[in-house]
C-alpha cells in the first residue's frame, strides 16, 4: 500500500513562518499544541524554532492519519487561513449553508474559525472517504 501525499512540506514551512501563532501544528493535525503555542508565541520561541526540525515527521504522520481524495488539504488550510472569516474553505468542500452563514458573520464571530483551525484535517478527511465510497 503507497501512502497518499495529503499534506505538503511547502505549506507547512510556509505556515511555520507563523508557526509562533501555532499555524504549522495545526495542519499537522495536533490542535492541542497549535492551541499552546497560538497563547504562548510558540513557546516564546523555543518551540517554533524546534519546530523547523520537526516539520518532516509531523508531514509523515499526517500523511499517514489523513484520507486523500478529490479535497485537497494545502488548499482548504490556506483558505481558510487567509480567507477564513469569509467561509471560502467551507464553500470549497460543498458546505454552502455554513460558507454563507460564515460570509455573513464574520466566520460566526471568529469561533467558526477557531473550531474550524481545530478539525479541518478530520472535515476533509471525512468528506475524501465519502467521496471514496
Amino acid at each position: 500500500m503507497q501512502i497518499q501525499d495529503t499534506h505538503s512540506k511547502l505549506i507547512g514551512y510556509l505556515l511555520w513562518i507563523f508557526g509562533f501563532l501555532g499555524a504549522h501544528r495545526f495542519y499537522y493535525g495536533r490542535p492541542v499544541t497549535g492551541t499552546i503555542w497560538f497563547f504562548t508565541l510558540g513557546l516564546l520561541g523555543v518551540g517554533w524554532l524546534i519546530d523547523l526540525f520537526l516539520i518532516p515527521s509531523m508531514d509523515r504522520e499526517a500523511d499517514l492519519r489523513f484520507h486523500a481524495g478529490p479535497l485537497d488539504y494545502n488548499v482548504a488550510w490556506l483558505l481558510l487561513t487567509f480567507l477564513g472569516v469569509f467561509g471560502v474553505h467551507r464553500l470549497y468542500q460543498g458546505k454552502w449553508l455554513t460558507g454563507l452563514l460564515y460570509l455573513l458573520t464574520g466566520g460566526l464571530f471568529l469561533a467558526g474559525v477557531l473550531y474550524d483551525f481545530w478539525t479541518l484535517n478530520e472535515q476533509v478527511s471525512l468528506r475524501n472517504a465519502q467521496q471514496s465510497y
